[in-house]
């Protein structure tokens, strides 16, 4: 791990000496096997206070994480034969938000999903995964394909939300979302929707209008960040932990209110602390409702993602 939240600073010292003697004398030298003990017990003890009663507010950081693994990440340990499209026809190519085709378990796909980056001069190259409206139109297109040839799609979100800048305003960022979140409910292949990281605001919701929609266990998933929220609310972005309890952001919290499906379980921690053992946890189920909903018809998928968003929310009558 290279980056510690706030609320993970006191693990930093210990694992970086645990780090240092594994690089320059082996877990195997028995000069160090009791320090080696010693800290893993001490490490072990302070996961579990730390990570053992996570606040929302705690699970959106841990959502934003820099060491947790992105779209294309998952593309390239999960599937295979990756073959990336780039540009929307129409103005440029947006490295914000990636598509293209993949295979996994002899199932060819379309994937999308945005790319936020992993140092800062890739989080830059990606506006740290918020999309412009090329990108958007860019998915719509690759989606348009699948559809045409009858390929299931897969998207993946990560993001804070649309980039809301001059220049995405100018070439129709509204009308772009609205255009790809119609263009979804038309689809008449099966869409899994995974939320990986931080989904936020229609720019998470442009690409996911899915069959089912899965999310990791500490990705988060609204309207609005708890930070923008609170701004609104109180005039105090500062209070964004209260926010994130009234927006209930988190993936236990969704799966509750039937807006997801599944929660798909991280290690102990969250994903930025053991990768392979989050790109396992994700395959089985992604097989599973990709398996389910090739057995539907066309007409049958499309109207149970029209009702699953039909369905969402509860109206009360007082009178």
């Amino acid at each position: 791990m290279r980056y510690y939240l706030d609320f993970e600073k006191k693990l930093e010292p210990l694992e970086r000496r645990m780090l240092e003697i594994e690089r320059f004398y082996g877990v195997n030298d028995p000069r160090y096997a009791k320090e080696i003990a010693a800290l893993s017990k001490r490490i072990s003890k302070l996961e579990k206070e730390i990570y053992g009663d996570l606040t929302n507010w705690h699970r959106l950081q841990v959502s934003r994480h820099l060491d947790r693994p992105h779209t294309l990440d998952y593309i390239g340990n999960i599937f295979t034969g990756f073959t990336e499209f780039h540009g929307d026809r129409k103005f440029k190519d947006d490295p914000a938000l990636v598509a293209g085709f993949a295979s996994y378990e002899d199932i060819s796909f379309a994937v999308v999903g945005q790319q936020k980056g992993k140092n800062v001069r890739e989080m830059a190259y990606r506006n740290f995964g918020m999309a412009h409206p090329d990108g958007y139109r860019k998915a719509v297109r690759v989606m348009d394909m699948a559809n045409r040839w009858g390929k299931p799609i897969i998207t993946f979100i990560d993001t804070p939300g649309a980039f809301p800048g001059v220049g995405a305003e100018e070439r129709g960022q509204a009308e772009a979302i609205a255009s790809s979140i119609l263009f979804m409910f038309s689809l008449s292949v099966p869409v899994i929707t995974v939320v990986i990281g931080e989904g936020g605001s229609g720019g998470a919701l442009a690409i996911g209008v899915g069959n089912k929609i899965l999310m990791l266990e500490n990705a988060t998933y609204s309207v609005i960040s708890p930070e923008g929220c609170a701004a609104i609310l109180w005039r105090d972005g500062s209070k964004g932990s209260l926010a994130a309890d009234a927006l209930k952001p988190t993936s236990h919290d969704l799966h509750k209110l039937k807006v997801i499906d599944e929660v798909i379980k991280e290690p102990f921690g969250g994903a930025h602390r053991d990768w392979q053992q989050t790109f396992s946890n994700i395959r089985e189920p992604l097989s599973r409702h990709l398996k389910e909903l090739m057995g539907f018809s066309q007409d049958e998928l499309k109207q149970q993602r029209y009702d699953k968003f039909r369905n969402m929310g509860i109206f009360q009558d007082k009178n």
